[in-house]
């Protein structure tokens, strides 16, 4: 945990918090932060700072906290990509909110098993839960927005356009014959399909807003392997 990242039901007192939850457990047993001890803090959706240890017990830490710092920049891409297993969505929705992605779209398409929409990790709390862990790694509070759509080409057509507004469009598929850009200036909307790649019917759909088909070179990757490679190749980290 490289931030501890606060709620405002935290709060106590205007400058004081107390944690009793995991976050708690991580700094008593893990980086064993007693009384007078600092650490990185921020609010979520907040400014940043720091926070020190008041009083700790095995049961809950209070700590006075001073946040003035801004967020980091948020990256200027949006991401669509199709829900993958519920293992995989575990690893990464952490990732992708440590990348700074402040827009998530979880779509349905060809190739997603249709059980992977029952999951339980698709609650709001869980998917709450998964982006936190993000930030905290990345030192960030601005919570992403996650939307979730099953259905393939309405959104493609209805909304979509309006989401990708101003942006270079661009869809990862394998077959294609242009290469990635990198370090790409201004805003991206980056579409990766699931394992096995979004089937022709759905690349020439994106097309027809605007993207572009690009590949990352002759290797098939996972998709958990696929999304880093994009994301650290068209922005400027």
């Amino acid at each position: 945990m490289n931030l501890l990242l606060l709620a405002r039901e935290d709060f106590i007192a205007p400058d004081l918090v107390s944690i009793r939850d995991r976050r708690h457990r991580h700094l008593f047993d893990i980086l064993q932060a007693g009384p007078g001890q600092p650490v990185r803090a921020g609010l979520l959706n907040g400014n940043l700072g720091s926070a020190q240890v008041v009083t700790q017990t095995t049961e809950q830490t209070a700590l006075r906290v001073a946040l003035s710092e801004p967020p980091p920049t948020p990256a200027p891409l949006t991401l669509l990509l199709s829900l993958p297993r519920p293992k995989a969505m575990r690893r990464l929705l952490p990732e992708v909110t440590s990348f700074g992605i402040k827009r998530i779209v979880l779509l349905n398409s060809a190739r997603v098993d249709k059980s992977y929409w029952q999951s339980p990790l698709l609650t709001p709390a869980a998917i709450a839960e998964q982006l936190c862990l993000g930030l905290e790694q990345a030192r960030d509070t601005l919570l992403p927005e996650v939307l979730l759509r099953q259905r393939f080409r309405p959104f493609v057509e209805d909304e979509l356009p309006r989401l990708a507004s101003n942006s270079q469009r661009l869809v990862a598929h394998p077959a294609s014959f242009q290469p990635c850009p990198s370090a790409v200036a201004g805003a991206v909307t980056l579409a990766i399909g699931p394992e096995g790649g979004f089937v022709p019917f759905e690349v020439e759909l994106l097309k027809a807003q605007g993207f572009a088909a690009v590949h990352l070179g002759p290797r098939p990757l996972r998709v958990e392997t696929a999304v880093a490679a994009l994301l650290g190749r068209l922005l400027k980290l």
